[in-house]
C-alpha cells in the first residue's frame, strides 16, 4: 500500500516521531492513523530506555499559579529538540508536572539529588527507631533502607505517585511521553513558591 507523504506528516505532527517511524508504522497498519499511534506506543515503549541519557538541551519552563494564589510553580523540563519542546504533549506534561509540585511538594527531582547528609541523617533516625522498637540488630540495616525508599516516595518527584493517576509514579509517566515523542525527556529542576513559605 502507497503512503501518502500527507499521512505520514499527520502522524509525524501527532507523535513528535521520525518520518521512518511514522512511514513504517502506516504501512504496517495499512493506514490506519490510530492504529499506527497504538503500533508506534507499543514500539515506543521499548525505544525508551534507549534514548534515556540522550542530551536534553532545549525544552520549556512551565508555571503553575494554585487558584488561591498562594501556590506557585516553575518547573524545567527538557528535551533533545526545540520541535518536541513546541509539541501539545510536551506542554501538557510540563504542566501537570507543575501540578504535582504543587500538590505533593517535593524536595529534589530524584534520589540522586538528595544531599548525602541528609539520606545519612535519615538512615540514622530509622535505624534508632527500629532499635528502640525492638528490633533484631541484624535487620536494622534492611529496615532503614525500606523506609529510605519511602522518604524518596514522598521526598523526590520522579519517585512520588502521579496525582492524576496514582498507579504511576511521575518517573514512569515521563518514560511513557519519552516512547510517545521519541526523545529524552528530563526534569531539570523545579521551584516551589508557598505565600508564608520560606525556601
Amino acid at each position: 500500500m502507497e503512503i501518502s507523504a500527507k499521512l505520514v506528516k499527520d502522524l509525524r505532527e501527532k507523535t513528535g516521531l521520525g518520518m521512518m517511524d511514522c512511514k513504517k508504522a502506516l504501512q504496517e497498519t495499512k493506514g490506519d492513523l490510530e492504529k499506527a499511534v497504538e503500533y508506534l506506543r507499543k514500539k515506543g515503549t521499548l525505544k525508551a530506555a534507549k534514548r534515556e541519557g540522550r542530551a536534553t538541551s532545549e525544552g520549556r519552563i512551565a508555571s503553575y499559579i494554585h487558584s488561591n494564589a498562594k501556590i506557585g510553580v516553575l518547573v524545567e523540563l527538557k528535551c533533545e529538540s526545540d520541535f518536541v519542546a513546541k509539541t501539545d504533549q510536551f506542554a501538557t506534561l510540563a504542566k501537570d508536572l507543575c501540578m504535582q509540585v504543587a500538590a505533593s511538594a517535593p524536595r529534589w527531582v530524584s534520589p540522586e539529588d538528595v544531599p548525602i547528609e541528609v539520606i545519612a541523617k535519615e538512615k540514622e533516625i530509622f535505624m534508632s527507631q527500629a532499635k528502640d522498637a525492638g528490633k533484631p540488630e541484624k535487620i536494622l540495616e534492611k529496615i532503614a533502607e525500606g523506609k529510605l525508599k519511602k522518604f524518596y516516595s514522598e521526598e523526590c518527584l520522579l519517585e512520588q505517585n502521579f496525582v492524576k493517576d496514582p498507579d504511576k509514579t511521575v518517573g514512569n509517566l515521563i518514560k511513557e511521553y519519552i516512547a510517545q515523542l521519541g526523545e529524552n525527556i528530563t526534569v531539570g529542576r523545579f521551584v516551589r513558591f508557598q505565600l508564608g513559605e520560606l525556601q
